[in-house]
């Protein structure tokens, strides 16, 4: 069941829990969903979801579309925090993201100087020397980690491939600790199968590759919409507050969304 998908190339300004007034790029098809990941509690559906137009944009004309929406917010002097590469999917499976990734920094810096560039990504094409470059070149690399048990990466993030939480961590290191390491707490069933990441083990085993990673900040929350995934709880913000703490005392910044 499909829940949330982006039908342009430029969609908001909306205002993100995480990250203030957002404006939001869709390198994916408008119609239907394209990751690596087929995450049970993903708002954008299953991938096999709407699979009818596998388009996508290309570089020329995502830079004319980012161009023309941020010359009419000028113009309106519209406040904007953050251009944020989100929507249907993993936005750098995208052949050309470098490159727009490029042309957003040249963008941001002629009209909206003050602005940050935020990637959501979750971490399957971190060893992929291009993403790597780009995704070292803006403000804020939101990396996805979940879980470091394989079983729980297999049930809830539901990999094309082989899943092997250790690999992503690894990779995740390359960024020196210049990275938000995002993370989902959720629990239910699915395929038959107890999914549960807020367990003490699967805890204290994120916080020791929280703590050998070092982000500069991690970002904690759970679902706050319609989930593919209907059995899926919304963990209480005082259990992520909890989780927080614990982050904390490893003496690295932490954002808990409510």
């Amino acid at each position: 069941m499909s829940t949330v998908l982006f039908h342009e190339i430029i969609f908001g300004p909306i205002r993100s829990r995480r990250l203030g007034v957002s404006l939001g790029v869709n390198l994916l098809p408008l119609n239907g969903k394209w990751c690596s990941y087929d995450c049970i509690y993903c708002e954008c559906g299953y991938n096999a979801d709407n699979r009818d137009d596998r388009k996508i944009h290309t570089r020329d004309e995502v830079r004319t579309a980012l161009r023309n929406k941020l010359t009419q917010m000028r113009s309106e002097d519209s406040p904007l925090d953050v251009i944020t590469f989100a929507g249907n999917g993993e936005p750098t499976l995208h052949p050309e993201f470098e490159g727009i990734i490029n042309d957003t920094i040249a963008l941001r810096d002629e009209l909206y100087p003050s602005a940050q560039i935020t990637v959501l990504t979750n971490s399957t094409r971190l060893e992929d020397d291009s993403v790597f470059r780009a995704l070292c070149k803006i403000d804020n690399n939101c990396l996805k980690l979940d879980t470091m048990h394989a079983r729980t990466m297999r049930l809830m993030n539901v990999p094309a491939g082989h899943c092997d939480p250790e690999r992503v961590v690894r990779a995740i290191e390359r960024f020196e600790g210049k990275c938000i390491v995002q993370t989902m707490f959720t629990r239910g069933e699915h395929d038959g199968e107890r999914v549960d990441n807020t367990t003490e083990e699967e805890i204290a085993d994120w916080l020791r590759a929280i703590e050998r990673i070092r982000p500069r900040q991690v970002q904690i929350y759970s679902i706050d919409r319609k989930t593919p995934e209907q059995s899926l709880e919304k963990v209480p913000v005082e259990e992520l507050r909890a989780i927080g703490e614990r982050v904390k005392a490893l003496g690295i910044d932490i954002n808990v969304a409510g």
